[in-house]
């Protein structure tokens, strides 16, 4: 009965709410991997990210906002409610109420009253990935953050993270310290009698085989690192336990993994637990009652017992990604026991999950955190389920020492919480970290928003509101579309093309692909458009692109391949990535695909020209028809330049014979997504953030002062509320009034003329404000655009003052506007 139990989940996770683990494949040899689009977007053709340059990406924004930004901040859309995937934990031992939760690409959250409010607190770096966090137990206001996510899935993971970063002062501030080279970190270390030494696992980065990755140790506080354990540049550490009171006693777990969008390697005879005895000076491979070393070893975790630190616990993979045993030493791991793994949640890819962890109070009390979570109070000897009903694929679990049976769960879904030691939870859903691939507004009401997201399927608010969207259709979600005459009609695309249409407002869907030949390609994130003068037209991309004018009815390729494939290699599908109808003229259609070409066709569909013989060849993300001129099309491209003079926007004036840069003061940094408001300008989702040029691309400004780096996936503007909207990957949704024109230079003489202190401020904060005329009105943000007040000032406006007790530690954001002047000023309060 349990294991019928466990399949039902199992499948009923794949159909409806957990379809990347359905591509979570362990095979050597795979072909083309659809959860590594990402990736493979800015990778081909080279196969390689650039790194670097999306370093010095970061580094020219930070300038270009620090001359001066637009002035305008971003209103966080929701959700709250779904969540995203979350891989670390952490309660300091002194504050019950206080959480630290890293995210696998929204950077971090902080909580002081249980989960009621957050607020970001690592949106000032430029990298959001996090792999690991460590709060030191004898100064609980000192965080340390490895960056990079280290689960091999990665979920669509565009890049490892940035290194090593500490904060004194409980995550208002932060330092970078080192190790910026090491792709992902596993774990972070700190000793308990020496808060300058530290220990930390770096796997390395994914998608190439790097010397840069092993044991590192620093007694200095971050100062310099020195490689202590370097196993083969495959081999990376993946997790690690130290004896609580003796920090020359630590273990660690190495993990053989390859990832290419062609191959995966999830283990090998490099693979093991090691132990030193002398602060990682040494090491020694632990084998005894461990599995013997054979290529067959995967992932590895290890966790140990608090109140006895003899006592630790290890969960070996093999290369498949099944569980080969959980082993228990008494002996501080001198001889280990193999425990019972029979009773376990053997579903394959185990790879993704988490591992073991033991009750820092009993050591017979032990979590198997995985695809989901089981619970042993006898040391390994039994298990029976815990936290039930929670999302699947489980990534981290903290204890809370101060508040008894209470334990944290964090999974794709977001955060969990138990107050009976995971016998029931409840969901945290107030975390704003869902990744979205691509969003839609209702053109008719704008109030119904809709995402496609990643591992938490196409979903949707019928109210504008933050907390309740709702899933409407299953799968990894990816572009929804709303017939733009009758709202009841709905859209919905999940991977590889599984598109659904609604016909009742999304209370139900059937299939609507047909005359789709099933032998056609489809890109794992399939493009689809509608005729914005006839919403019974579509269009739909394979390799061909096909056409309905019956609403889906059926199905007819109204072109020919228009791709260079089917390709051998692993970087391109050999697919449409991107269509657009122009509209000032439906029959003008542009299509775009992931192997670099760019297509029009005049007179809908009968004839095809090819017009990117004179541009890059790298993944097409956008084709673009201009609203306001005919003849007139943006392309943008993922993908670096790697010394060749390409950029990644460009534009033609004559349906594409010729072409021009635009991009060309841009650093070198993958577009996503265009598009054009009523004033004329453009706006560009980078892997950056968003940016916009009034002037076709000569300068470029900074959208947003409030925006982390966070990728930018997709960009809709709702015409008739003149709103932005913005899909990004971590953050969820935020949009922007433009309504007026926000690409116009903010007056430099108000910023100067308006000065603010103390600033950092606890108590009280005070604008003295120069010769000024007309009423002033002031608002504060916090850092998800959420506004907290907003008062007008029409008299007595020289010297103002502004009570903040009600705001909690953190940054924020103060807009000061005066007529057509305004301007933004960063707050940060400390208390």
């Amino acid at each position: 009965m349990l294991r019928l139990l466990l399949l039902s989940v199992f499948l009923l996770s794949i159909i409806s709410c957990n379809p990347s683990s359905e591509e979570k494949i362990t095979t050597d040899k795979i072909g083309k991997t659809p959860h590594d689009i990402m990736f493979m977007q800015r990778a081909y053709p080279t196969g390689e990210l650039n790194t670097a340059a999306y370093a010095e990406a970061i580094q020219w924004k930070k300038q270009l906002a620090q001359r001066g930004g637009t002035a305008v901040l971003w209103e966080f859309a929701g959700p709250t409610n779904v969540g995203g995937r979350i891989t670390d934990i952490e309660i300091p031992i002194d504050q019950a109420e206080t959480y630290y939760v890293g995210a696998a690409s929204g950077g971090i959250f902080k909580t002081t009253d249980a989960g009621a409010t957050w607020n970001p607190i690592f949106d000032e770096q430029s990298m959001l990935s996090i792999g690991d966090m460590e709060i030191s137990k004898n100064d609980t206001a000192i965080i340390w953050v490895g960056t990079g996510e280290v689960n091999a899935g990665g979920g669509s993971l565009a890049y490892d993270g940035n290194g090593m970063f500490k904060s004194d002062d409980g995550g208002i501030s932060w330092a970078a310290k080192g190790l910026e080279n090491v792709g992902s970190i596993g774990k972070v270390l700190i000793d308990p009698n020496d808060e300058n030494t530290l220990i930390v696992g770096a796997m390395g980065p994914l998608f190439r085989n790097d010397v840069n990755r092993g044991v590192y140790k620093t007694t200095d506080g971050g100062t310099s690192w020195e490689q202590k354990l370097f196993v083969s540049d495959s081999t990376g550490i993946i997790d690690m336990a130290m004896h609580p009171s003796n920090g020359d006693i630590v273990y660690a777990a190495s993990w053989e993994r390859i990832r290419r969008p062609n191959n995966r390697q999830y283990g090998g005879v490099t693979s093991g637990l090691y132990r030193s005895t002398d602060g990682g000076e040494t090491w020694a491979e632990l084998n005894n009652g461990l599995p013997p070393t054979t290529a067959a070893k995967g992932r590895i975790s290890i966790d140990i017992s608090q109140s006895n630190p003899n006592v630790l616990y290890t969960r070996y993979l093999d290369a498949n990604g099944s569980i080969s045993g959980v082993y228990r030493t008494a002996d501080g791991g001198d001889s280990w026991i193999q425990m019972n793994s029979s009773q376990l949640n053997n579903v394959g890819f185990h790879w993704w999950f988490r591992g073991i962890y033991v009750d820092p109070t009993d050591e017979d009390v032990i979590y198997n955190v995985d695809f989901v979570v089981q619970k042993s109070i006898d040391g390994g000897a039994n298990w029976s389920t815990a936290f039930p009903g929670v999302h699947v694929d489980q990534h981290a679990l903290a204890f809370n020492t101060q508040a008894q049976n209470e334990v944290l769960l964090g999974n794709d879904g977001g955060l969990y919480k138990s107050t009976n030691n995971g016998s029931a939870s409840v969901k945290i859903d107030n975390l704003p970290i869902t990744q979205f691939y691509r969003i839609h507004i209702d053109a008719q009401n704008d109030q119904k928003r809709y995402g496609g997201s990643q591992d938490n399927s196409t979903i949707r608010t019928t109210t504008g509101g933050m907390a309740d969207w709702n899933t409407i259709y299953g799968g990894d979600g990816f572009q929804p579309l709303v017939d733009h005459a009758n709202t009841n009609v709905i859209y919905a695309l999940s991977q590889n093309g599984n598109l659904g249409k609604s016909v009742n407002n999304g209370n139900g869907f059937s299939g609507a692909t047909n005359g789709i030949p099933s032998g056609d390609r489809n890109n794992w994130d399939t493009a689809i458009a509608m005729d914005p003068a006839n919403s019974q037209i579509l269009y739909y991309g394979t390799q061909r692109l096909f056409q309905t004018t019956n609403a889906a009815g059926v199905w007819n390729a109204i072109s020919p391949d228009l791709s260079d494939g089917p390709h051998t290699g692993n970087l391109s599908y050999g697919t449409i990535t991107s269509i657009d109808v122009s509209t000032l003229d439906s029959n003008m259609i542009y299509v775009g695909t992931d192997d670099g070409n760019v297509w029009v066709t005049l007179d809908g569909g009968n004839n095809w020209n090819n017009i990117s013989s004179t541009l890059p060849n790298r993944w097409v993300t956008k084709v673009f028809a201009s609203r306001d001129e005919l003849n007139t099309v943006y392309v943008t491209y993922s993908g670096y330049r790697y010394g060749e003079d390409t950029g990644h926007v460009y534009k033609s004036s004559d349906n594409g014979s010729n072409w021009i840069d635009i991009s060309t003061g841009l650093p070198d940094i993958p577009v996503n997504d265009i598009l054009e408001d009523s004033f004329g300008n453009l706006f560009i989702g980078t892997d950056i953030g968003v940016l916009g040029t009034t002037d076709e691309g000569n300068n470029w400004q900074v959208i947003g002062e409030n925006l982390p780096s966070v990728v930018v996936n997709d960009m809709h503007i709702h015409e008739a509320s003149e709103y932005l909207y913005i899909g990004t990957y971590g953050r969820s949704i935020y949009k922007l009034d433009i309504s007026e024109d926000v690409l116009s230079v903010a007056n430099s003489d108000l910023a100067e003329t308006i000065s603010m202190y103390p600033n950092p401020a606890s108590e009280l904060v005070n604008l003295a404000i120069g010769d000024l005329t007309g009423d002033l009105q002031v608002s504060f943000y916090d850092q998800l655009g959420r506004k907290i007040s907003s008062e007008l000032f029409s008299e007595d406006k020289n010297n103002l003052q502004f009570s903040l007790q009600s705001m909690q530690s953190g940054v924020y954001f103060v807009h000061i506007s005066n007529g057509n002047s305004r301007t933004v000023k960063k707050l940060i309060v400390k208390k």
